[in-house]
């Protein structure tokens, strides 16, 4: 079956599709004959998207902390085509910073974004998903959802929030006997996307962390889901390690993750404190990738 024909009739819902992991999902799900409604805060990036998918997909401007956004995305899939097939919350912001040196309205955002527009996501889809007796529910996760991360204590929070929310509605999918309706949770490790763009920075340094993973790495296993759902799914050896060594030995691994991030860290260079993306978007980071990966190798480079 061509590529463009393998998901006909397939419908699914994709938040934070303005770039990123978000966006790679909805060209690549669009690019095999699937519908694809999926939103942003800037408009004009995802109705331009919409543009160039073609007729089958749609652009929904949405702030995902606000449940009226939420709901207005949910109506306008089902509007158009009827039914949602798959429900894909990636919608997700940080910051870095010591937890008392950002503002609160920034801690506060991370939460109601990720952990919040996770669950408002999750709410209308299972919803629908009971009514048609069908469906797959995708979460994005982190790696800091199973490790906590210094300076990005309350983002740690937030994702270890998705973790929980996901491990409990799957629960509730198995004891009401819903075999057909299916809960994922997707952790990546650090990924070059353009997050580092529209974080919020109060760390005093550029955000170069990592190693870090190509998007097209997320996009496939997230993508991978819709045809062969698991539980969980652990994006690399790196993420996989931490999960591991995050319930063998918590403690020990927390704080070699809090070292780790902090040296990086204090060996970047210098940056003014910012708000990123957190309250309003930037027109900057439109891309799937970002610029990390090269940014981490010139580092290197520079440090022999």
């Amino acid at each position: 079956m061509p590529d463009e024909m393998k998901r006909s009739g397939l419908t699914v819902v994709v938040t934070g599709a303005s770039s990123g992991i978000g966006k790679g999902i909805a060209v690549e799900l669009a690019a095999q004959g699937a519908n694809v409604v999926f939103c942003a805060r800037r408009t004009a990036l995802i109705e331009e998207l919409a543009e160039e998918l073609g007729p089958k997909a749609v652009a929904v401007t949405a702030d995902v902390s606000r449940e009226q956004d939420v709901e207005r995305l949910f109506d306008t899939a089902l509007e158009r085509f009827g039914s949602i097939d798959v429900w894909i919350n990636n919608t997700g912001i940080g910051a870095y910073g010591d937890f008392t040196d950002t503002p609160l309205k920034d801690l506060i955002r991370m939460i109601d974004v990720n952990l919040l527009g996770t669950m408002f996501g999750s709410h209308f889809a299972i919803s629908q998903f009971k009514k048609q007796g069908h469906g797959t529910l995708i979460n994005i996760g982190s790696f800091g959802g199973s490790v906590a991360i210094p300076s990005a204590a309350v983002y740690s929070a937030s994702k270890f929030g998705v973790t929980g929310l996901t491990r409990g509605l799957r629960q509730e999918m198995e004891l009401e006997n819903r075999e057909d309706i299916h809960v994922c949770l997707v952790n990546p490790w650090v990924t070059d996307t353009p997050w580092t763009v529209h974080a919020g920075n109060y760390s005093g340094h550029e955000i170069l962390v990592g190693p870090a993973d190509g998007p097209e790495k997320v996009v496939e296993a997230v993508i991978g889901l819709i045809d062969e759902p698991k539980e969980v799914v652990d994006i690399g050896a790196k993420t996989t390690l931490a999960a591991v060594a995050g319930k063998l030995a918590p403690s020990v691994t927390d704080r070699s993750t809090g070292r780790f991030m902090a040296q990086m860290l204090s060996e970047a260079p210098l940056s003014p404190p910012t708000e990123g993306s957190l309250h309003e978007p930037r027109a900057e980071g439109t891309g799937i990738s970002g610029d990390l990966r090269e940014r981490l190798k010139m580092k290197a480079e520079g440090d022999k």
